[in-house]
C-alpha cells in the first residue's frame, strides 16, 4: 500500500486518513558536514529513516509520510560556505502553520516528527507544546540516532559528522559519501575531548558552541575518524532505532 500522503487523490483523505492516523513529518537540515558529507545528510537521514518505519509499521499504526522539511536551525554551522539556516521564530511559524493546514485539510490528530538534526532538539521540544495545544494533535518527536541503542565504539564523543553519521550515511546513502576527500593528516585530537564535553555535553550549562571552533572540531567534524565508519555499523544503529520506534508509536 502505498503511504505517500501527496500520492493520495484528493477525495480519498476521507477515506484513507482518519482520526487515529499518524502523519509523519521528517526534518534535517543544509549544514557543513565536514569535507565527506553532503550539505544535506541530516535530511537523507530524517526522509530514510521515515521510509523505513512506514515500510515496516506504516499498515500497523496508519503511518502517513509527508514530504520532508530539509532546512532547520544550524547556526552552530553557520561559519561554513553552504550552511542555510532558519532562525528559532521562522523555524517555529512555519512549524505552526504545516501542522494547521494539515489539522484542517485532514481527519488525522497524530504527527510523529522525525528529526535528522541535533541542532533542532531545543525548538521542537519547545514548539511540541505549542503544536498539540494549538492545533488539538497529539505529537510526538523521535531523534533516531539517540533512539538508538548501537554502540559506535568510538572514543571521542560522536557530535558531528564522525564516525556514527557517516555510518548511517554509509547505510542509506552510500554514493553520498566521499572519504577520500579528508586529508591523510586528519586525525583526532585527544585534547578536543575535554573542550567537546565541557562546551557541547555538560548538562548543567548551556553555550552557543561552534563547529569551527579548533578547540572541539577539525574540518567540521566533531567526533571519531569518519575513516572508522561502516555500513554495518550504520545499517545497526538505524536497525535498533527502528526496533525502539514500535513502543513510541504504540504510545503516540
Amino acid at each position: 500500500m502505498n503511504r505517500w500522503y501527496g500520492s493520495l487523490p484528493a477525495p480519498e483523505i476521507a477515506t484513507q486518513l482518519t482520526e487515529k492516523s499518524v502523519l509523519c513529518l521528517p526534518i534535517g537540515s543544509y549544514e557543513q558536514h565536514g569535507p565527506h558529507l553532503p550539505l544535506h545528510t541530516d535530511t537523507v537521514i530524517a526522509t530514510q529513516f521515515t521510509n523505513r518505519l512506514i515500510d515496516r509499521y506504516g499498515n500497523q499504526h496508519d503511518l502517513w509520510a509527508l514530504p520532508a522539511l530539509p532546512y532547520g536551525l544550524s547556526m552552530e554551522h553557520s561559519w561554513a560556505l553552504g550552511t542555510v539556516s532558519l532562525r528559532i521564530g521562522a523555524l517555529a511559524t512555519l512549524l505552526n502553520a504545516i501542522v494547521g493546514e494539515f489539522a484542517r485539510a485532514t481527519p488525522a490528530r497524530r504527527l510523529l516528527i522525525v528529526n535528522g538534526h541535533g541542532g533542532n532538539r531545543g525548538v521542537l521540544e519547545a514548539v511540541g507544546y505549542e503544536l498539540q495545544a494549538t492545533h488539538q494533535v497529539r505529537v510526538c518527536i523521535i531523534h533516531p540516532s539517540s533512539l538508538s541503542t548501537a554502540d559506535a565504539t568510538s572514543a571521542p564523543p560522536e557530535i558531528h559528522a564522525g564516525v556514527k553519521e557517516t555510518s548511517i550515511m554509509l547505510t542509506l546513502a552510500p554514493n553520498d559519501v566521499h572519504l577520500n576527500r579528508l586529508p591523510e593528516t586528519f586525525a583526532d585530537d585527544p585534547a578536543r575531548h575535554n573542550e567537546t564535553q565541557r562546551l557541547i555535553l555538560d548538562r548543567g550549562t548551556t553555550w552557543p558552541w561552534s563547529s569551527g571552533d579548533d578547540r572541539i572540531a577539525s574540518l567540521g567534524i566533531i567526533g571519531g575518524d569518519p575513516r572508522l565508519a561502516s555500513a554495518e555499523l550504520g545499517e545497526a544503529i538505524i536497525s535498533s532505532a527502528l526496533d525502539a520506534s514500535d513502543q513510541v508509536l504504540q504510545h503516540l
